[in-house]
């Protein structure tokens, strides 16, 4: 049986979300990436349509990104033949820019880029319902907008195309795939009627989650239960011996995915050649991806270098964009530790002290458990902090440079993110989340 929780199991819950959603939402469409998640809502949103609502028409959003395993263009292409009569499909393959991990000197690749169609990793598919420069009535679409953008706007172009009615966008986005999901349920600003799944992209645009709480276990089990299709991919990670929670289908060139870039030599050596031309770094981070040269583990630091010089004469060799988005970060890190300061525990800041770091207290932090006491720095920010036991939450050089030599655009390594506030505020999520653990 899949997962049960309060009297009832996640396929029940669903199917209550679901008609919810067919209730309260006149347009739906399901945002499908071809990976297990969001393929398993498509199939278990067909079938209650096909139970419930056969005269509903559903949209079928997939924002193709070009450079993706063989087997996955091959589910695709499976799932779209198999549905496209019984959905309204949108196949886009446009311009946009996505975030790149690979490289020092690009922080954006452009999939479908009209201006290197000749480097392509694959061909552009082949449908009526491809949306392509050439045929693309998505008018909220700006050229090379960023990715997150495209699939904003569509969701907003959607809902003008059918009427401006009440429209949702339906994720297979799950709480346990990581912390700052789980924190983006837990900590629902503008939700739909209390349900914190749901949450206002526009006016009368939705998104919605409604497998937000499944297990990664219970997305297999429904798929084999139901006989449903799958990205067949998984079997060759399977193989491979990864881990449920490295299986991703998503970029080869982001953060997450650079690590494994390895396997697309391995297991689609055909697109590996093609993904070496595309974008500037890739042999370079399947050689070296876990070395120093790109900021795992221990870096050296050159001889004659303080950690502070060093990141100085790394951000000289960087372009101009790079240099000053890495520097915007940086001036933001080291104003908040020397107005502000951050939480730390009672035994860092005594080791601070009896080291003769040049640091007080103000006050307390709100994003810290227990109230940490925050902690000022003052004077300049340490060269390094090897000194210090645990240098985790600590300010320093060293830790600004790790970013530049780790491709780490957005500074992640230092607490930075795209959607969350300060990285303290985990500790406050993982608590609740084994709190709620417990209780279930």
């Amino acid at each position: 049986m899949i997962r049960s929780y309060v009297g009832k199991n996640v396929f029940d819950a669903l199917q209550e979300r679901l008609k919810f959603i067919f209730d309260e939402f006149e347009n739906i469409y399901v945002s499908f990436s071809g990976g297990k998640d969001s393929g398993l809502l498509l199939n278990l949103v067909l079938d209650y349509k096909k139970k419930y609502a056969p005269e509903k028409k559903i949209g079928v959003f997939h924002q193709d990104f070009e450079a993706q395993y063989t087997v996955t263009t091959e589910y695709i292409e499976r799932t779209f033949k198999r549905i496209e009569k019984d959905v309204e499909p949108y196949w886009v393959c446009l311009p946009m820019a996505t975030r790149t991990a690979l490289s020092s000197y690009e922080m954006f690749w452009y999939p479908w880029d009209d201006k290197k169609q000749e480097a392509w990793v694959r061909p552009m598919p082949k449908h009526d319902y491809v949306v392509n420069l050439e045929n693309n009535p998505v008018t909220t679409y700006k050229y090379r907008m960023h990715q997150e953008d495209l699939a904003k706007q569509f969701s907003r172009w959607y809902s003008m195309s059918h009427e401006g009615k009440k429209t949702v966008c339906l994720l297979g986005m799950r709480a346990d795939e990581s912390m700052q999901r789980y924190s983006g349920f837990l900590n629902k600003k503008y939700g739909y009627q209390d349900e914190c799944w749901i949450s206002r992209q526009f006016k009368d645009v939705w998104c919605a989650s409604p497998i937000y709480d499944w297990s990664t276990s219970d997305v297999w089990h429904a798929n084999y239960l139901f006989e449903y299709d799958y990205n067949h991919l998984y079997d060759l990670y399977y193989m491979a011996g990864l881990s449920a929670s490295q299986m991703r289908v998503a970029s080869p060139f982001n953060d997450y995915s650079k690590d494994s870039l390895n396997l697309y030599r391995v297991i689609d050596p055909e697109i590996w050649a093609k993904l070496i031309g595309r974008v500037q770094g890739a042999n370079f981070a399947c050689i070296y991806g876990r070395s120093k040269a790109m900021g795992y583990r221990n870096v050296t630091l050159p001889e004659g270098h303080t950690w502070e010089s060093y990141t100085k004469f790394l951000l000289d060799t960087l372009p101009v964009r790079l240099r000053n988005n890495y520097v915007k970060k940086f001036n933001t890190s080291i104003k908040f530790w020397h107005n502000t300061g951050g939480g730390l525990d009672e035994e860092t800041i005594e080791e601070l002290l009896a080291h003769g770091y040049k640091i007080r207290r103000n006050g307390v932090s709100n994003y810290t458990l227990n109230k940490k006491s925050r902690v000022v720095f003052e004077g300049r920010i340490p060269d390094h902090t090897d000194d210090i036991k645990s240098t985790k939450d600590i300010p320093s050089w060293k830790r600004m440079c790790y970013c530049i030599l780790k491709n780490d655009h957005i500074c992640r390594f230092m607490g930075f993110g795209l959607t969350r506030q300060q990285q303290k505020r985990i500790d406050i999520i993982r608590m609740k989340y084994k709190n709620v653990k417990e209780i279930g």
